[in-house]
C-alpha cells in the first residue's frame, strides 16, 4: 500500500493545532490564518482518509488517530529541527570536538574539570556523546574517546590515562546508622549496592577475594545498570557501594563519602586510556585536548596513590587464623557507645610528607616474609 504524505506545512499545522486545541492559536504561532490551518488538516485528513479532530461545541479534540498520528509527526519535525541546527552550526563556525566516553565517567569524572578547559580553550566546543559500547570511529561521528579497559585496541592510538583502585565507600549518616563493620566479612550483612551489567568493571566478589573473604553467594540487595547509580545510592544512606576512585575522589574529598576497609588494597584490573585515530592525534583541537587530560588525569593519579600511600603495611591472617590486633585507633561515638573507626577519608596534605621511598613501598608493598597477607590500613 502507498502512503501519500501530505507538505511540511500541514504537518506543521496539524502539530500547533494538536498542541494548542485551537485553530485560532495555530495560526497565531505560524503567522497564518485560521482558515489556512482548517485548509492544510483537511488535506492531510483527505489523503490519509482518516478523520483526526472532532468538534465539542466551540471546542476541537483529537480522535483516536490524531492522537496515534501526533506524537509521531511531533518527534518527525524535531528530528529534522535538530539535524538541520547542527548541519547549520558546522558550516558557520570551526567543528566542534566530539569525545565518546562512558556516562559514569563522564558524570563523576570529566564534567567536574571540563570548565578548566574550557577556561584555557575558548574556542574549542566540546561536544560529549556517552554510550556504553565501543565506538567505530571510521563509522561514527566522534573525534576522540575514553575507554575503559585493557588497552591495545587494533586501528587506534591510545594513551594511558588512570589506573584505580577499588574499595566500598558509604555516607556517614550510613555509618551511624548501622553497626561498624570491624572484618572485611562483615560486610555482608549490610545492603550492598551491587552493578547488574556483566562487564569488565571489578565486583564486589574481586574485593572481597583481595580481602580474604570467599563468597560463596553474595546477599540480595538492590542493583543498578552503572557504577554511578550505585555510588548516588550510597550517598543517599541507600547502603554500601563498590566505587572506583576515578568515580568518588571528588565526594571523598566533600566529606559525601567515607572509605570503609582501606587497609584491603584492590586494584582495578582495567584502566582508562585516551584513544582516536592513529595521525590525529597531533591535529590543533584533539592536541590542545589531549595534552590537557593527560595532564588533569595525572593529577588524579597522583591523588589516588596519596590517598592509598598513607596507609600502614600490616600483616593480615591467613583464613582460620586469629586476627592480630590492628594498632589503636581513634575512638569515636556512634548512636551512644564507643566504637572503633576503621573507615579512611581522602587524606589532606599533611605539612610531614612521608618519604619518596615509603611511598613507593606503599604503592607496591613486599610479600611477607611471616605468614599472613600484606595489606593496608588508615
Amino acid at each position: 500500500m502507498s502512503i501519500r504524505f501530505p507538505p511540511i506545512a500541514a504537518l506543521r499545522a496539524l502539530e500547533a493545532a494538536a498542541r494548542h486545541l485551537s485553530y485560532t492559536r495555530a495560526a497565531e504561532e505560524l503567522f497564518v490564518t485560521q482558515s489556512a490551518i482548517s485548509h492544510q488538516i483537511k488535506h492531510a485528513e483527505e489523503l490519509w482518509n482518516l478523520k483526526l479532530f472532532e468538534k465539542r461545541g466551540r471546542h476541537i479534540i483529537l480522535t483516536e488517530a490524531g492522537h496515534a498520528l501526533v506524537p509521531v509527526i511531533r518527534d518527525f519535525l524535531r528530528r529534522i529541527a535538530a539535524t538541520v541546527e547542527d548541519l547549520s552550526e558546522k558550516t558557520e563556525g570551526p567543528a566542534a570536538l566530539r569525545v565518546t566516553l562512558l556516562q559514569s565517567f563522564a558524570f563523576k569524572w570529566l564534567v567536574h574539570r571540563l570548565g578548566h578547559f574550557n577556561q584555557d580553550y575558548p574556542d574549542i566546543d566540546v561536544w560529549l556523546s556517552t554510550t556504553d559500547n565501543l565506538v567505530d570511529f571510521d563509522a561514527e561521528n566522534a573525534d576522540v574517546g575514553i575507554r575503559l579497559g585493557y588497552g591495545n585496541w587494533n586501528n587506534l592510538h591510545e594513551e594511558h590515562l588512570l589506573t584505580e583502585y577499588v574499595f566500598p565507600v558509604c555516607s556517614p549518616l550510613f555509618l551511624e546508622a548501622h553497626p561498624l563493620p570491624e572484618a572485611p566479612a562483615e560486610l555482608l550483612k549490610l545492603p550492598l549496592l551491587r552493578r547488574s551489567a556483566v562487564d569488565i568493571c571489578p565486583r564486589w566478589r574481586d574485593w572481597f577475594r583481595d580481602a580474604g573473604v570467599m563468597v560463596r553467594r553474595m546477599p540480595r540487595g538492590a542493583k543498578f545498570p552503572q557504577t554511578s547509580l550505585a555510588v548516588q545510592a550510597a550517598i543517599d544512606h541507600q547502603g554500601v557501594a563498590l566505587a572506583r576512585s576515578a568515580h568518588v575522589l571528588d565526594d571523598l574529598n566533600a566529606g559525601r563519602l567515607v572509605r570503609l576497609f582501606p587497609e584491603v588494597l584492590s586494584r582495578s584490573s582495567v584502566s582508562y586510556f585516551f584513544v582516536c585515530v592513529p595521525g590525529r592525534e597531533n591535529e590543533r583541537q584533539i592536541a590542545a585536548f589531549r595534552e590537557w587530560l593527560l595532564r588533569e588525569a595525572k593529577k588524579s593519579q597522583e591523588e589516588f596513590d596519596r590517598m592509598m600511600a598513607f596507609d600502614r603495611v600490616v600483616v593480615l591472617p591467613k583464613p582460620g587464623e586469629a586476627p592480630a590486633r590492628p594498632p589503636p585507633q581513634p575512638r569515636q561515638k556512634a548512636g551512644g557507645r564507643a566504637r572503633v573507626a576503621r573507615v579512611s577519608r581522602s587524606p589532606q596534605p599533611s605539612r610531614k610528607s612521608p618519604p619518596a621511598s615509603r611511598s613507593a613501598r606503599a604503592a607496591q608493598p613486599p610479600r611477607p616474609k611471616s605468614r599472613g597477607r600484606v595489606s593496608r590500613v588508615s
